[in-house]
């Protein structure tokens, strides 16, 4: 059970096997362990890596007043700690945004980009994104331990696969989290907005492929995201949520494997 300093951040991650590096970045308010049925499926062949982002999961907690550290900042300063070049970067949600953030400043530095969840709205569109933020990022009363997760899953899942279902409140609501949900730090100012963020994703070269659940709220913004970059692939999965990588997870690692064939 490994942890890493990133920029005074005590970070938490996990890594499984050998090879190409393989990093998932995890979605608000969950944790790397969320892609356990990710390093089943892929660490007999790559070196899979996750970690739990600042003020989520089992890595340390920023100061509460001040504003949240940048995540591609972090991302950047983990993946130096661990001298990984070249990555396959794959994240949902937030860690999508994050990939994405950090791919316009390294054009084609990885070996391949699979955001999930995730894309870019277009002007006027979008605010299911954004009514999803402020939901996850409501402050919680001191009576909640287990965090809410929205339709990030749907209720077949937990009609058909109550453990899987219940498994994701479980290890997701760790008191990291818990404290930063409770005591929310200011956005950082270096976000780019949509239409900023639409400018610069075409200079993107490395591969990406591009994963969304059908009845997913990004799925427009990951349309967008592929119209946007040029030689992007989009994979959308019929009836799957916004977790597409936890309910979907065999369709999710089966068209990670084949396009990971290909780049290769």
């Amino acid at each position: 059970m490994p942890w890493v300093d990133v920029q005074g951040t005590d970070i938490y991650y996990h890594a499984e096997g050998e090879g190409h590096p393989l990093v998932f970045l995890h979605g608000m308010s969950s944790c790397g362990e969320a892609w356990f049925q990710q390093f089943e499926a892929f660490a007999h062949r790559f070196r899979v890596i996750a970690y739990d982002s600042v003020n989520h999961g089992h890595s340390s907690n920023s100061p509460r007043d001040e504003p949240e550290p940048d995540r591609v900042d972090e991302l950047e300063g983990f993946l130096a700690a661990l001298g990984v070049e070249r990555p396959v970067l794959a994240g949902n949600s937030m860690g999508g945004a994050t990939l994405l953030r950090w791919a316009t400043r390294h054009p084609g530095d990885a070996l391949a980009l699979v955001p999930s969840g995730s894309g870019v709205a277009r002007s006027g569109e979008g605010e299911g994104e954004a009514e999803m933020a402020r939901r996850l990022a409501k402050p919680l009363g001191d009576e909640t331990i287990f965090l809410p997760f929205g339709d990030s899953l749907t209720e077949r899942l937990r009609q058909e696969r109550p453990v899987l279902y219940d498994r994701y409140f479980r290890i997701r609501s760790t008191a990291t989290r818990i404290e930063a949900l409770r005591h929310p730090r200011a956005r950082t100012a270096r976000n780019p907005s949509r239409d900023e963020l639409a400018g610069v994703v075409g200079s993107i070269t490395s591969p990406m492929l591009i994963v969304v659940g059908g009845v997913d709220w990004a799925l427009p913004a990951a349309e967008h995201l592929h119209e946007l970059v040029p030689g992007s692939r989009l994979e959308v999965v019929d009836g799957a949520p916004h977790n597409v990588y936890w309910e979907a997870a065999d369709e999710y690692n089966a068209a990670l494997s084949k396009f990971l064939d290909e780049v290769l």
